[in-house]
């Protein structure tokens, strides 16, 4: 197996056995994007050089002892998150030359842990409405791999990096996850610091990374102190398992409703568990609520640039943050007071529940690369800041990925986690 192949966790516990350099894993890596990127174009900036040599300090670094729990492992980055060592562009006009001064929080972080900076990815403009990133699905070029988390759902696809960080407002963690047949954590809102990401809107921004399984989610998350990685295995049949058709059920297409019913069926005959559930009729609403959030706190984070620098910016996003949105308070208060009962409400759900499966997208992944797909079923969770995990489920009518996605409660994500390690080989028996 080439090292790009392996998973973050495979390859972790080879370079922590001496099977395998940092360097080694990286030079394959970078062979991949060279074989792969005219097609993909996953990634806006690589420094090829500082990449290898820094990989080759964590092989000094091991050496001498001192290794990170996430040493050597090359990552990418979503191009509206801040780095020092490349550009961030938030693939806008406006920020072409721009060279942040320190790396955002996320990023510190994961270095701190001996993770390698590989390069900056793809992504719509400032990860909102703006221009589409040029990154093509894996395994179709003629679709779109999702966004706005473009590049770095599509090159952990194509085995390009092990683990990247993506960002979701609406939907843009978990459906990219989805149309590309990998896995993604979505955390509890607040529990990964934002500092140091462009903002859309501060009460919905979370930032994620995506993984080809569960224990790469779960590496990363504990260099975030999501978890311990010490946790005790939950036996399936302690595990209360709802399936939830959402109040947008009725914008499913048929692969996302089969990927769904195929996940159920799954868990059933495997001795899970498993009951419908029906969320309150208040849920109704959640939709339209986070619209009204997004767009409302985005005139608030973009008021400075759409009034000054607005003719150099996607006209898309002036027409989605135009700061007239700033003049209705009361409809976006209504929103706040929805999302709070409705998370009251959730909490008691989950006292029935140890797990939500519901869908992670509509169906496959949309042709085209206009249209990075809908946020309809992703949108809503975001909103009542509850922690999701995507998992592959099957493959639609045209041969892409379809997945599902595991919801748990808010600050519960430790324990999702070790839901989602107990029921991904149940559900993604393709992978």
């Amino acid at each position: 197996m080439e090292p790009c192949m392996m998973t973050a966790a495979e390859a972790a516990r080879a370079i922590d056995e001496g099977a395998l350099g940092a360097e080694t894993l990286m030079r394959s890596c970078l062979e991949r994007i060279d074989a792969r990127d005219a097609v993909v174009k996953a990634w806006l900036a690589i420094d090829r050089e500082r990449a290898i040599q820094a990989a080759r300090e964590e092989d000094k670094r091991r050496l001498y002892g001192a290794p990170g729990l996430l040493s050597g492992l090359p990552f990418g980055v979503k191009d509206m998150i801040d780095t020092v060592d490349l550009p961030t562009t938030h693939n806008s006009l406006v920020y072409q030359d721009h060279r942040p001064a320190r790396d955002a929080a996320c990023v510190a972080r994961v270095k701190h842990a001996g993770a390698v900076l590989l390069g900056k990815t793809d992504t719509v403009e400032f990860a909102s409405f703006g221009r589409v990133a040029a990154t093509t699905h894996p395994m179709n070029p003629a679709h779109t791999p999702g966004g706005s988390s473009s590049g770095s759902a599509a090159a952990v696809a194509d085995h390009q990096v092990p683990f990247a960080f993506g960002t979701q407002t609406g939907g843009s963690l978990i459906r990219p996850a989805s149309f590309n047949g990998i896995y993604a954590l979505k955390p509890t809102w607040g529990r990964v610091s934002p500092e140091g990401m462009k903002l859309l809107a501060v009460s919905l921004d979370t930032i994620g990374w995506y993984g080809r399984s569960v224990a790469d989610l779960t590496l990363v998350a504990r260099a975030f102190r999501l978890t311990s990685g010490h946790d005790e295995a939950i036996s399936l049949s302690d595990i209360r398992v709802g399936i939830c058709r959402p109040p947008q059920w009725s914008a499913i297409e048929p692969a996302g409703v089969a990927a769904l019913e195929t996940a159920a069926a799954r868990l059933r005959a495997a001795g899970a568990n498993v009951s419908d559930v029906t969320l309150p009729a208040s849920f109704d609403a959640m939709s339209d609520a986070q619209e009204t959030v997004m767009e409302t706190e985005g005139a608030v984070a973009f008021l400075d640039l759409v009034e000054h620098d607005g003719h150099r910016i996607n006209a898309t996003i002036r027409e989605r943050v135009a700061p007239a949105k700033l003049d209705s308070p009361a409809t976006l208060l209504h929103a706040y007071r929805t999302a709070e009962r409705c998370r009251a409400e959730l909490d008691a759900v989950f006292g029935d529940f140890d797990v939500i499966v519901t869908p992670a997208s509509r169906g496959e992944a949309p042709e085209g690369l206009m249209s990075t797909g809908d946020a309809i079923f992703n949108s809503m969770w975001t909103l009542l800041h509850v922690p999701c995990v995507a998992i592959p489920c099957t493959h639609g009518p045209k041969g892409l990925p379809v997945g599902v996605q595991l919801v748990g409660p808010q600050m519960g994500d430790a324990r999702l986690l070790r839901i989602a390690s107990r029921v991904a080989r149940i559900i993604d028996v393709e992978g």
